[in-house]
């Protein structure tokens, strides 16, 4: 029977093993191809003792036990403050088929958690040979079962506790968070983190929260066969030649979606029908159509479906507030790639530098709650703000950390990338691609990756425009001039620093965000 899940998020990250190890991880995938799944599916992950409440509660609280809330958990406890991260359902496996950049999991000492490896990618435009892309990027399949097991020991083995709970609420005072735990009452906090993912449960919003959305329909599969190489992954597949009905012709042109395949052996595959960013979000019933329209023309007979999923992914919007009293890591700070839908590499990238200064305000709380002129920290007791004023300013500083003023800016770009998606048709977006995997490896992994600099992504743009057809610059133009105004608007704008966010409160004397 098969499992159907709701995906908030596809990942970004790469990473692969060493070659003879991942030859014979695949070689077991290819003989034992539904292995894997079973596995992931009945996944038992390391379980925590007791949940030993704390009379004065904790000194950083994760709410979410996902890859960016367990990150921040392991790294923090490891520093030795005190963690708890509450979440229902501790012992369900993630859904997401996560899809990653083989460098980008390799560089954060991630490739023991990549269960497969294509060493190609491919882009297919149109049909025929000419409209192909190859590239050369080693794209692999996140082991979810592996990469969670391995956050969890690691949250564990450093002391955090861990509540199976609900949160419905956090009220902040005189320097404490209190979150509202079902059937357990405040619990007491220095810090909060939300990693509740798209459900955002925490964070607050002060503008009207309207993104793209990338929507998707995916079935992982048991087959008779399949036309694909099973040695290059299909990264997308733009083709609309399946469209026989002319109801899906004409909804192609208009919603344009591609094929996202990711072949296992000869008989077992992961199919995936995506649009990647569209306002409203394409309705499931009609990428499962077109997906089972594909299928039947490429003559795929499904004898056993081992997963179905169903993806909606918030693409920009605005971001929460900040600073304000709970830190958002992940989704719920807005950390999903605008243009392109992927977020894990981009997270889990950013673990150490949130968790470090989340570190840096406690260790401030405790000095300056010691009092001793040497700034040592108290030996006992909770690192906590004296005042709610302080625990503004130090959220302030964290929520730096999490924006810096070089991400906003670069956001802005994608996120004007995201507005010239959302306008193109189906040729439009053929003719995009063309031009975008034309350009240098540099440029179009830089993109995708989120490494290329706010300056870069100028010169980023001016390479897209010239390596462009005419007929692609005339529509970039068109659909891309609002946009682009726009951009340039904010980034004029400008974004506050952290001194920018304190001022003097006349009456009390105090520094306040």
């Amino acid at each position: 029977m098969a499992t159907k899940t709701v995906r908030g998020m596809r990942m970004v990250g790469r990473k692969r093993e060493k070659r003879t190890n991942q030859r014979t991880r695949n070689v077991l995938a290819r003989t034992h191809p539904q292995a894997h799944v079973e596995e992931g599916r009945t996944a038992t992950f390391p379980k925590p003792g007791p949940f030993q409440r704390q009379e004065d509660g904790f000194e950083v609280t994760v709410v979410g036990a996902g890859p960016a809330g367990l990150g921040v958990a392991a790294r923090l406890a490891g520093f030795g403050a005190k963690v708890a991260v509450v979440a229902p359902a501790l012992q369900k496996p993630w859904p997401n088929n996560y899809g990653v950049w083989i460098d980008e999991f390799r560089a954060m000492g991630l490739e023991d958690c990549v269960d497969h490896v294509w060493e190609e990618a491919v882009v297919q435009l149109n049909t025929g040979s000419e409209h192909t892309r190859q590239l050369k990027r080693p794209y692999g399949r996140v082991d979810r079962k592996k990469l969670k097991t391995k956050l969890m020991r690691e949250c564990i083995d450093n002391g955090v506790q861990f509540l199976e709970e609900k949160v419905n609420g956090v009220e902040h005072r005189q320097g404490t968070s209190y979150l509202d735990i079902e059937g357990h009452g405040e619990l007491p906090s220095s810090i909060v983190v939300d990693a509740t993912g798209h459900f955002r449960k925490l964070v607050e919003f002060d503008a009207e929260f309207n993104p793209g959305y990338q929507g998707a329909y995916g079935i992982l599969v048991e087959v008779e066969s399949h036309p694909f190489d099973i040695n290059k992954m299909l990264f997308m597949d733009w083709r609309d030649d399946y469209a026989v009905d002319k109801n899906i012709k004409q909804r192609c042109q208009d919603l344009p979606t591609f094929l996202y395949a990711m072949p296992f052996s000869e008989t077992y595959i992961f199919l995936e029908e995506t649009s990647l960013v569209a306002r409203p979000a394409a309705p499931f019933d009609d990428l499962k159509e077109r997906l089972e329209a594909r299928m039947k023309h490429l003559g795929i007979k499904v004898k056993h479906i081992e997963e179905e999923e169903y993806c909606l992914i918030p693409m920009g919007g605005v971001l929460p507030k900040f600073p304000q009293r709970v830190i958002g890591v992940g989704g719920t700070a807005g950390m999903v790639h605008p243009s392109t839908g992927y977020m894990i590499s981009r997270v889990l990238g950013a673990v150490p530098s949130i968790s470090d200064a989340i570190m840096d305000q406690l260790t401030l709380f405790g000095k300056q709650k010691s009092g001793n002129g040497n700034g040592s920290i108290p030996s006992e007791g909770l690192m906590r703000a004296c005042s709610e004023v302080q625990a503004e300013v130090a959220c302030g500083q964290i929520w730096h950390v999490v924006w810096p003023s070089e991400r906003l800016y670069q956001r802005e770009f994608f996120c004007f990338g995201m507005d010239v998606l959302l306008r193109l048709d189906l040729q439009q977006t053929r003719e995009f691609f063309d031009a975008f995997f034309g350009l240098s490896a540099y440029n179009w992994q830089g993109f995708l990756s989120a490494r290329l600099s706010f300056g870069e992504l100028f010169i980023f743009g001016l390479a897209l425009f010239g390596n462009a057809s005419t007929e692609a610059r005339i529509s970039l133009l068109v659909q891309g001039i609002p946009g682009l105004l726009q951009l340039l608007l904010n980034v004029a704008k400008g974004y506050p620093q952290p001194e920018d966010l304190l001022e003097k409160d006349e009456t009390q004397g105090l520094l306040k965000v």
